[in-house]
């Protein structure tokens, strides 16, 4: 029986002798390409009177069957190696299931932009984290592609959620590209070395990213600060400039006047960053030599006038900053704005210890000296580097005189009417002091200019921080305003309010009635604020409670 060359179904005409299967397939997309009436494929040269776009697309299915079916199994890939073993505990059953609905993110948003009453619970997924790590937990390993894509995406998670994922972790973010960032991490996840593997320390502090590297002199600092002096001295001129200023930021942890002659010679380095790190830290150092030549300079600068019929403050700026004062750490040029001698004159005082005034101003205490006038309107600048000098030098005696009493505004009070300045201040006071200091703030100024305040106590709230501000969120809501003016201090009484607290907070969840001079729905709006505030306390609790029940076995 003959075969029908006519029929649209007959095969596909033979293809160029001798052709390559691969010139093949590149001549039929060519004319593909190009058209057949431009360009009729050499392979086709046989089909005869067929039509050639049709007879195109049969050779190429044809040709695609072929090469699919001709094709070789290549050589399998090396299978990577076993993921590292996690001596860590599994979490409790019900934390596990807390944690995937962490990480499932935000609840879903509410009309009109509006949060609605249900937590946040992305907000809530930093606190569960430092609370599962606390208690040395380790992620379950179906929740690791999570956990490293949330890390991915939230750099202030970064930390803990790598800490939980552990070195199963670092194992898996090595499969995958978008994780690379676990393995430039700061040491996360146990990639550290033990500290007292000499080799392997050594190692990693010659071989390691650079992230590594300054997590690596952390850890040994924090555990011997003169070993991990050794470490930086080791390679220290053959950093590059960027790395040296990070190294020696890193001398922060365990700083003490061991460090000092380290730090002199580094304010000779030819990177003026180095050199003004230096003597930061120096200055950090009251007895170091730095110290005692700001405090000549300083003291030189600023005087009792005691002819005064009132003990007064007298200053003198500095009229030049010579090349011993630069080396020393000053920068010689003003930012805009900025007077010369007003900013050669901040950075002495500043870096001047705060042990050289009370001599200088006839045996008086911090508050004594804190009160005293201050002539030709120099009161602002010499208060001011006196704020940094308390914070630079932890020093809580100043911080406190400086801070002034709660109760007086801002405006008017001794040292610095910068909120941001007060709260750096207040992290040099003890937890309990600095609680009760922002809680008196908050009942006499409420809370409209707290935040920054309220940042630095810490966590959760301690009475009568938390009381007080509950009492003026509730001050608020009475005035009848919106609350849209307090979320910032709402959602961080949500972080950082005591569980305990969602009983007080009960009867402030009802919708309250209208007065007057209300801003319309005003209540509605605080009413939901209250009850998403209880929720998320209740939630917290939940959370708290789950991560403390007796774990159970799961998949390692």
């Amino acid at each position: 029986m003959e075969k029908d060359t006519t029929s649209p179904t007959a095969p596909v005409p033979t293809v160029g002798e001798g052709a390559g299967e691969d010139g093949v397939w590149e001549d039929l997309v060519t004319s593909a390409l190009l058209g057949t009436d431009r360009r009729p494929p050499a392979a086709l040269a046989g089909a005869g009177g067929r039509d050639l776009p049709g007879a195109l697309l049969d050779a190429a299915a044809l040709l695609t069957v072929r090469r699919r079916a001709g094709l070789r199994p290549g050589p399998a890939a090396a299978p990577p190696e076993p993921a590292p073993e996690d001596p860590r505990g599994p979490l409790p059953e019900a934390a596990g299931r807390r944690l995937g609905q962490l990480l499932a993110g935000r609840t879903a948003p509410s009309p009109a932009g509006r949060r609605g009453a249900a937590p946040d619970l992305a907000e809530l997924l930093p606190q569960w984290l430092a609370l599962a790590n606390e208690l040395g937990y380790k992620a379950p390993a179906a929740a690791l592609p999570a956990l490293l894509d949330a890390a991915r995406a939230r750099t202030d998670l970064r930390p803990q959620a790598l800490r939980l994922a552990g070195p199963r972790g670092l194992w898996l973010a090595r499969l995958n590209p978008e994780w690379r960032f676990a393995l430039r991490g700061a040491g996360a996840g146990g990639s550290l070395p033990a500290l007292d593997d000499r080799e392997g320390v050594r190692a990693l502090w010659d071989e390691g990213l650079f992230a590594e590297r300054v997590a690596l002199l952390v850890a040994v600092r924090t555990e011997d600060p003169a070993a991990g002096l050794s470490l930086l001295a080791s390679t220290w001129s053959a950093e590059r400039a960027e790395d040296r200023l990070m190294f020696l930021d890193s001398l922060r942890t365990g700083l003490s006047g061991a460090d000092e002659e380290f730090l002199e010679a580094a304010l000779g380095d030819r990177s003026r960053n180095v050199r003004a790190t230096a003597a930061e830290l120096l200055s950090a150092l009251p007895a170091s030599a730095l110290a005692g030549r700001m405090a000549g300079r300083a003291v030189s600068c600023v005087g009792l006038d005691r002819t005064a019929r009132t003990p007064t403050i007298v200053v003198e700026a500095p009229h030049e900053c010579d090349a011993a004062m630069q080396r020393d750490g000053l920068t010689a040029t003003p930012p805009a704005g900025r007077g010369e001698r007003s900013w050669w004159l901040g950075q002495l005082v500043e870096s001047a210890p705060l042990s050289c005034w009370p001599p200088r101003f006839g045996g008086r205490g911090p508050e004594e000296i804190v009160a005293l006038p201050v002539a030709d309107e120099w009161q602002d600048e010499l208060h001011a580097a006196w704020c940094r000098a308390a914070v630079r030098q932890r020093d809580a005696a100043w911080s406190r005189a400086l801070l002034g009493s709660p109760a007086t505004p801002p405006a008017t009070g001794p040292g610095t009417s910068s909120l941001a300045e007060r709260a750096q201040l207040l992290s040099t006071l003890a937890p309990a002091e600095r609680a009760l200091w922002v809680a008196s703030f908050v009942a006499a100024h409420g809370l409209s200019e707290a935040f920054q305040l309220l940042g630095v106590c810490e966590v959760p709230w301690a009475e009568p921080l938390g009381g007080a501000v509950i009492d003026a969120l509730d001050s608020a809501r009475d005035a009848g305003s919106y609350p849209w003016s307090f979320s910032g201090v709402m959602g961080l009484a949500e972080r950082c309010l005591a569980p305990e607290a969602a009983l007080r907070l009960e009867s402030l969840t009802t919708r309250p009635d209208e007065t007057e001079h209300a801003s319309p729905g005003a209540g509605g709006y605080w009413s939901e604020a209250f009850q998403r505030l209880v929720s998320t306390l209740r939630l917290r609790a939940a959370m708290r409670a789950e991560l403390m029940e007796p774990p159970t076995a799961q998949d390692g």
